[in-house]
């Protein structure tokens, strides 16, 4: 291990053996099935979109914590950089390369747990979207702690790793918790003593607080800690914005939801620059 910065060096780079090889076209070819899938199945490429699916439960005025319809346009940034990556550990030199080892099946469990939160959510199984959405957070955070721990080879490698897992899991931290406000809703438990005003400021406190967490946590990867910060950044603006137009107007949840983004974009940037002075 590095003193430094407390991860490990990468390890030489062997012979790709045979399980490289056919996790190098496993995950190209998952990939393409599970980014496909999401596309038609979203409503990108035709079909029911995600707004509309389960009564409008995931709708922009669904819930005080829903963002706004643009943010949602961040989708197509994160499957650009899934395809990316895709492409990058399918290349004949990269198989034996330790980080896309160590990462590959991770990511293509993603894909598919991304592809089927949206089957989900269209056969309109709110709670069942819940779990999957859970789990999901769950293997980029695997990915995060791999990545954090196996330094880049180049800035290739960053953009297809870094960059890409960490916009994947602050977008998702943020979607799930307008996932779980929206299960509620759609279940109506009612208001649970604080009522929709003060839920949705403790969602977004949790929300930067989450992403301050990550973000030191991979701040020796500024790319990676950036990236989770912007991500998450851009969905708490939307919920903001979100909230001072349209049916659901929630001055005190748009405040606390902008107050979060900034919090969110800023402290990834602390928290490599401290990294980098220690």
């Amino acid at each position: 291990m590095s003193e430094a910065t407390g991860t490990r060096r990468t390890a030489p780079v062997g012979d790709a053996t045979g399980a490289d090889r056919v996790r190098q076209v496993v995950v190209a070819v998952g990939a393409a099935l599970a980014v496909a899938g999401a596309a038609v199945g979203s409503g990108a490429a035709g079909g029911q979109r995600i707004a509309e699916a389960a009564d409008g439960a995931l709708s922009a005025d669904a819930t005080v914590v829903a963002p706004g319809t643009t943010a949602f346009t961040v989708w197509s940034v994160i499957y650009a950089g899934l395809v990316l990556f895709a492409v990058v550990q399918a290349l004949p030199g990269r198989a034996a390369d330790p980080r896309l080892r160590a990462v590959g099946w991770w990511v293509l469990a993603s894909m598919l747990l991304n592809a089927l939160w949206i089957g989900v959510v269209q056969a309109g199984w709110l709670w069942a979207s819940v779990a999957v959405i859970a789990c999901l957070v769950v293997v980029l955070c695997v990915v995060l702690l791999r990545l954090v721990r196996l330094p880049a080879s180049g800035v290739l490698d960053v953009v297809a790793t870094e960059v890409t897992t960490g916009l994947y899991l602050g977008w998702v931290c943020v979607a799930t918790l307008a996932n779980v406000a929206a299960a509620l809703a759609a279940s109506e438990v009612g208001d649970l003593g604080l009522g929709p005003t003060g839920w949705g400021v403790a969602l977004a406190a949790v929300a930067a607080l989450v992403v301050i967490g990550v973000s030191f946590r991979a701040a020796v990867r500024p790319a990676l800690a950036i990236a989770v910060g912007l991500a998450a950044g851009w969905g708490l603006a939307w919920i903001a914005v979100a909230r001072t137009q349209g049916p659901l107007v929630d001055r005190t949840v748009a405040v606390a939801a902008g107050v979060a983004a900034v919090v969110a974009v800023v402290a990834p940037v602390v928290a490599a620059l401290r990294a980098r002075s220690r």
